[in-house]
C-alpha cells in the first residue's frame, strides 16, 4: 500500500501533486504506455525495450568490471581463439576413438553372430550323429539277424543328409578282435584292408589297391558307408596312426573326437568326427576301461570344412564386406580351414569355435574388406565447436565495442525508471484521494437519502428515493470494480486471512438478491455440502465479491427458470453433482435445461493432475487446506459461442446492446477471475445459447482449528419434518436447510408410497413442507395427504407449511392455507428465515431476522444507550453516521477533529466506542489512535501497580473499541487497522448489516460477560 493523499485540498490537491512528480511508468493500466510520452519531459529512446533489461545490474558491475575487461581484451582473444583449437583438436580426436571403438564392436558383434551360428550348425549335425550312432547300434547289433545293410544305411545316409547340414559323408566301422577276424572275413565276403597314411600314397585307396591288414590285437574295418564313401568299406580304420589316435580317444573319453584337417578327394580340407559305439547304455561316472571294454564300434562324420562354411556364411557375409577365416589353433602353428590367406593389415577379431573336442581348438577370424569412411561426425562436430567459439568471440568483441553506448543509455534508463516509479507513487495517490473525495460526498448523499426515508413521504416521494439510493449504490459499486482493476493491475490487492462462515456467506447473498429473484419470478436456491467445513479461513469479503459477481450476472441475464449456487468439496465432485448435462429436466432445480456443468471445470489442473498422477488425487497441499469448487447455474439467455473467447476480458461485454439493457462495465468477470488465482484456484464456465450458463471456480482455503458456532438451535433437537417435492435437487435444498437447524428431515416424491405408509402406522413428523409446485401437480392426493396427518390421534397434529415460488403470490394461494392452516414460507430460503418460520409456528418467540437481514430491533439492542463518539472532520458525514447510530437508540457525542477526540477519550470517560475517520487534517485517525492507546497503556499501567483512579475502581484493563470509517478503499485494509490497533473498519457509506457485523464482534462479547 503508499501513502494517503491528505489534507483539505480533496481532488485539487491530487491533481496538484501529479503535476509536481510528474514522470510516468510503462504498463500502467489508467495511464498506459502511449500516455508516458506525455508526462515525460525527456524523449524516450528507440529501443526500450532491450534497454531495460540494463537496469537489473549492479552499478558496480557497469563501472569496474566492464572496464577491466574492455581494456585487457586484446589479450584474451588471442587465447581464447588458441584455446579452443587445441579443445576442437581433442573432439576430433574422441570422437574419432569413438567410431573406431564403435566400428571394432560391430566387427566382434558380427564375428561371434557367425561363430556362433557356425558352432550351432556343428552341434546339429553332432547331434544327428550321435542318434546315427543308436540307431546303429540298436538295429544291428542288438538285432539277430542285424536289421542294417550296407544298402539300408547307405539310403537312410542320403535321406536324412539335411539334418547333419555340415556333413558330407559318414561311415561306420566295427570292433573285431583277432580271435574273431577270420569268421568275420568269412561273413562278409572280403578281407580287412590296411588304410595308409604316408604322403606318398592316397589316403583313401580304392579296394584294388589296398594291402590286406597284417595281424593285429584287434581291428575297425568299415561294414556300412554312404555311398559318395562306400570305397572306404573293408579299410581297417586303425591302420592308421591318426585314424587310430582318434578311435581310442574317442572309446576311452565316450564323446566326440575331431581329426586334424586335412585334404578330401576334392582336394578340400575336411576333418573327421568319430563316435564310440557301445554294448549297452553306460553310466555317467564308468571309468575308461570299462569304456574300452564295452566299444563294439565306431562311426564317423566327414565334414568338408571349405564348402560347408562358405556355403553358411555366404549370405550374411554378402550384407557386410567382411572377410572371415576359420583356422585349426590346436598346435603352434595354425592350420587354414577356411579363407583366403591374404589376411590383410586391417582391425581383426578372433572369436573361439567349440566344435565339441576339448583336444582341438578352433577360431574364426574376421575383418573388413573395406578401408574405415572418414571420421564425418568428428569433423564436424570439431570445427562446429570451433567455429561456434570463433563466433562468441566475435560476438563479446563486438558487444564489449558497445559497452560505451550501453553504460550511457543506463544511466538515461536509471532517470527513466526513476520516473517511471515517482508516476507510479502519484497513480496511487491520485486513485486513493479521487476514492476518497468521491466517495466522501456519496456518504453523505446516500446517509442522508436513507435517513430522509425514515421520514412520513408518500409513495411518489419514496419511489423518487429509492430511485436516487440505486442510482448512488450503483456508483459506489463501479468505483469499486475500478479500484479492484487498478489494484490488480499494480499487484497491491491483498487477501485477508480471518475466520468466517462460508453458509451464512451464502445466506448474505441469497439475501441481497432475493428482491430482484422474485420481481423476475426466479427460483433462487444455495446448496452447500457436509463435507465443507463449517469454519474456514479466508477472505470472506472477495469470494462474497466473487459469487455476488457471478449470481448478480445470472439475475441479470435470467428471465425465466432458476438460480442455483452450490459448494462442495473437490474431492466430492464427481460423486455429489447432481446435474451432470441437461438432457434430463426432472433433475433440475426448475425443470428447465441447464449447460453441462462438467464443462466448466473439465480444463483445470487440479483434475488433470488427479488423472495423470498415481498418487492419492485431490491431495492437499497442507493437511489444513481445503479445496471448495463453487459453481453457479442459471438457465438465462447463455453466452454465444463467437463470444466466449472474451468473457474474462477486462471492460469486454458480449455485445453493444448489453451495456444498454443491463447495464454494467463489463470487468466484473474479469476481476472474479484475478481474484480467484489469488486464492489458488481456477474459473471456467459452460454455456449454451438460449439455454443456460454455468460457472465454476476452484478456491483453496484454511480449515480453523477453533470449532465454529453452528445454526442447529436446541428448540429444533427433537423434531422432525417431512418434504414433500416432486424435484429431487430442489427437495434436497429444503433439506440441507432444515438439517442445519437440527431438524431431522425426511423427503417424499412420491405421495401414494408415503400415503401407503401412514396407512401401515408410520410416525408421523413434526413438519411438513410441502412445495408449492407439487401441491398443484398433485392436487388430487393432497387433501387426502392433510387429511392423514390431521387424523392421527396426537396431542400436537403436523405443522403445515407450503414452500412458496417466487413466480407464485401469496394471494393465489390463500385459499390453500385459508382451508388447511399452512404456514407459507417464501423462497429462496435461507437458514435464519426459516428459523424465524418455524419459532413463530411452533410459538417461540425468538425473532431477530426480517427475510435474512438484520434487522432494526437487533442491532438497535446493540446499540441502545450506547454511548458512541463519532470523529470526522467532513460535517456532512458527520451528521450521517450520527444519525444512522442514533436511529439505533445510540448517544453519539461529534467531534470535528483528531486533537478534540484525545482529549474525550483521554481515561476514564464514559464513552463505549468510537468511530474515527482516517482521512482529516492536522492529524488524522491513524495518529489519534495511537495516542489514545499510548493513554490506555500508561493507565493499564497504573492499574496494574495499584495507583487506580477512582473512576476506575472496578476495570482490570482499560481499552475503548474504535473503528476506521474510511472512504478510502485502497488504503484503510484489515492490516493496516490492526498495526494502530485499531477493532475493525467501515467504508463510507456503511449500511446496517455492515454496521452490525463489526459492532457485534465487540459489544456482544460485552454483553455475555455482563
Amino acid at each position: 500500500m503508499t501513502g494517503t493523499a491528505r489534507g483539505g485540498g480533496g481532488g485539487g490537491g491530487g491533481a496538484a501533486g501529479m503535476e509536481e512528480k510528474g514522470g510516468g511508468a510503462a504498463g500502467l493500466g489508467f495511464l498506459g504506455l502511449d500516455r508516458m510520452r506525455l508526462l515525460l519531459p525527456l524523449p524516450m529512446p528507440e529501443k526500450l525495450s532491450a534497454r531495460m533489461l540494463r537496469t537489473h545490474f549492479p552499478t558496480k558491475f557497469l563501472n569496474w568490471r566492464w572496464r577491466w575487461v574492455r581494456d585487457r581484451w586484446h589479450k584474451v582473444l588471442p587465447v581464447w581463439v588458441l584455446f579452443w583449437v587445441l579443445f576442437s583438436g581433442g573432439i576430433f580426436w574422441f570422437m574419432t576413438s569413438q567410431a573406431v571403438e564403435k566400428r571394432r564392436e560391430s566387427l566382434a558383434s558380427m564375428c561371434d553372430e557367425r561363430a556362433r551360428m557356425l558352432q550351432d550348425q556343428f552341434n546339429v549335425s553332432m547331434n544327428h550323429l550321435q542318434a546315427l550312432a543308436i540307431l546303429v547300434s540298436t538295429f544291428h547289433h542288438s538285432k539277430t539277424p542285424s536289421a542294417i545293410d550296407q544298402r539300408t544305411f547307405a539310403r537312410y545316409a542320403e535321406r536324412t543328409a539335411f539334418e547333419r547340414p555340415l556333413t558330407s559323408g559318414v561311415a561306420y566301422a566295427v570292433r573285431v578282435t583277432h580271435a574273431e577276424r577270420e569268421q568275420f572275413e568269412r561273413q562278409q565276403g572280403w578281407s580287412i584292408k590296411k588304410m595308409y597314411s604316408n604322403k606318398k600314397q592316397s589316403p583313401s585307396p580304392g579296394p584294388g589297391d589296398a594291402e590286406v591288414r597284417e595281424q593285429a590285437e584287434e581291428y575297425a574295418p568299415v561294414i556300412f558307408a554312404q555311398d559318395a564313401y562306400k570305397h572306404v568299406i573293408s579299410f581297417d580304420m586303425l591302420s592308421g596312426n591318426e585314424d587310430r589316435e582318434n578311435v581310442l580317444r574317442a572309446r576311452e573319453s565316450g564323446k566326440g573326437v575331431l581329426t586334424a584337417p586335412f585334404k578330401l578327394l576334392n582336394n578340400r580340407l575336411g576333418v573327421i568326427l568319430t563316435y564310440t559305439v557301445y554294448k549297452t547304455e553306460l553310466p555317467p561316472n564308468v571309468s575308461p576301461q570299462e569304456r574300452i571294454q564295452a566299444a563294439i564300434g565306431y562311426l564317423g562324420g566327414i565334414f568338408d570344412i571349405e564348402a560347408l562354411v562358405d556355403k553358411l556364411l555366404h549370405q550374411l557375409a554378402g550384407k557386410q564386406s567382411i572377410m572371415v577365416n576359420v583356422y585349426d589353433t590346436t598346435n603352434e602353428s595354425p592350420i587354414s580351414m577356411y579363407g583366403s590367406n591374404d589376411t590383410g593389415s586391417g582391425m581383426c577379431c578372433k572369436s573361439t569355435l567349440n566344435f565339441g573336442d576339448p583336444s582341438r581348438k578352433h577360431e574364426m577370424h574376421c575383418r573388413f574388406m573395406q578401408r574405415p569412411p572418414w571420421p564425418w561426425l568428428a569433423i564436424t562436430s570439431s570445427l562446429g565447436a570451433l567455429v561456434i567459439a570463433l563466433l562468441i568471440g566475435y560476438i563479446c568483441h563486438v558487444t564489449i565495442k558497445r559497452i560505451a553506448k550501453v553504460e550511457d543509455d543506463y544511466q538515461e534508463m536509471m532517470v527513466l525508471k526513476k520516473r517511471a516509479e515517482d508516476a507510479d507513487i502519484a497513480k496511487s495517490q491520485f486513485l486513493a484521494t479521487v476514492s476518497h473525495e468521491i466517495r466522501t460526498p456519496m456518504n453523505g448523499v446516500l446517509g442522508m437519502l436513507q435517513m430522509l426515508m425514515d421520514t412520513d413521504l408518500d409513495t411518489t416521494q419514496q419511489d423518487y428515493v429509492r430511485t436516487a439510493q440505486a442510482s448512488g449504490k450503483a456508483l459506489v459499486s463501479l468505483i469499486n470494480e475500478v479500484l479492484d482493476q487498478a489494484k490488480i493491475e499494480s499487484g497491491k490487492l491483498e487477501l485477508e486471512m480471518v475466520p468466517f462462515d462460508l453458509r451464512t456467506v451464502c445466506d448474505d447473498i441469497l439475501s441481497l438478491f432475493c428482491g430482484k429473484a422474485q420481481e423476475k419470478g426466479l427460483e433462487l436456491a444455495v446448496y452447500v455440502s457436509d463435507q465443507v467445513p463449517q469454519t474456514l479461513v479466508g477472505d470472506p469479503g472477495r469470494i462474497r465479491q466473487i459469487i455476488t459477481n457471478l449470481v448478480g450476472n445470472s439475475i441479470k441475464f435470467t428471465e425465466r427458470g432458476h438460480i442455483y449456487l452450490t459448494v462442495h468439496v473437490v474431492e466430492e465432485v464427481t460423486h455429489c453433482l447432481a446435474v451432470e448435462t441437461g438432457t434430463q429436466y426432472a433433475n433440475t432445480l426448475s425443470g428447465y435445461p441447464v449447460a453441462n456443468r462438467k464443462r466448466s471445470w473439465e480444463n483445470f489442473q487440479i483434475f488433470s493432475r488427479e488423472l495423470n498422477s498415481s498418487e492419492t488425487p485431490f491431495a492437499p497441499v497442507t493437511s489444513d487446506s481445503v479445496s471448495l469448487i463453487i459453481s453457479v447455474e442459471d438457465t438465462g439467455a447463455g453466452i454465444p459461442f463467437e463470444a466466449q473467447s472474451r468473457v474474462f476480458t477486462p471492460f469486454m461485454q458480449v455485445g453493444p446492446s448489453i451495456a444498454r439493457i443491463h447495464g454494467g462495465t463489463g470487468i466484473g468477470l474479469s476481476i472474479s477471475k484475478c481474484l480467484v488465482g489469488l486464492m489458488k484456484g481456477e474459473i471456467g464456465f459452460s454455456s449454451k445459447p438460449k439455454v443456460g450458463s454455468t460457472f465454476t471456480f476452484t478456491a483453496v482455503l484454511t480449515r480453523s482449528r477453533c470449532s465454529g458456532n453452528e445454526n442447529k438451535s436446541s428448540e429444533f433437537k427433537d423434531i422432525n419434518a417431512l418434504v414433500v417435492d416432486h424435484r429431487l435437487v430442489r427437495a434436497k435444498v429444503t433439506k440441507y436447510h432444515l438439517r442445519r437447524l437440527g431438524v431431522q428431515t425426511e423427503l417424499t416424491t412420491d405421495l401414494d408410497q408415503y400415503i401407503a405408509k401412514l396407512n401401515c402406522g408410520s410416525r408421523i413428523a413434526k413438519l411438513v413442507l410441502i412445495d408449492k409446485e407439487t401441491w398443484l401437480k398433485d392436487s388430487h392426493n393432497m387433501p387426502l395427504l392433510v387429511g392423514k396427518l390431521s387424523n392421527k390421534d396426537q396431542p400436537d397434529s403436523p405443522k403445515l407449511f407450503l414452500l412458496e415460488n417466487p413466480k407464485s403470490s401469496v394471494r393465489s394461494s390463500s385459499h390453500i392455507f385459508r382451508e388447511y392452516k399452512f404456514n407459507v414460507i417464501m423462497k429462496p430460503l435461507r437458514a435464519s428465515m426459516l428459523q424465524v418460520s418455524l419459532q413463530r409456528a411452533l410459538g417461540v418467540d425468538k425473532v431477530h431476522c426480517r427475510n435474512g437481514v438484520v434487522g432494526n430491533s437487533t442491532l438497535g439492542s446493540l446499540l441502545h444507550k450506547k454511548q458512541i463518539i463519532v470523529v470526522d472532520d467532513n460535517i456532512v458525514n458527520l451528521k450521517v453516521a450520527a444519525g444512522a447510530l442514533k436511529k439505533y437508540g445510540a448517544e453519539v457525542t461529534c467531534a470535528e477533529s483528531g486533537k478534540k477526540a484525545i482529549k474525550l477519550l483521554k481515561p476514564p470517560h464514559n464513552f463505549d466506542a468510537c468511530f474515527m475517520d482516517i482521512q482529516m487534517p492536522e492529524m488524522d485517525g491513524f495518529e489519534a489512535t495511537r495516542r489514545i492507546r499510548a493513554m490506555e497503556k500508561d493507565l493499564n499501567e497504573q492499574i496494574e501497580r495499584g495507583e487506580v483512579p477512582p473512576e476506575c475502581a472496578n476495570v482490570q484493563q482499560w481499552r475503548t473499541p474504535i473503528l476506521a470509517m474510511t472512504a478510502d478503499v485502497i488504503q484503510a485494509t484489515y492490516e493496516e487497522c490492526l498495526k494502530f490497533e485499531m477493532d475493525g473498519y467501515v467504508s463510507k457509506p456503511f449500511e446496517g448489516e455492515q454496521l452490525y457485523t463489526e459492532v457485534a464482534r465487540f459489544f456482544l462479547n460485552q454483553d455475555e460477560v455482563l
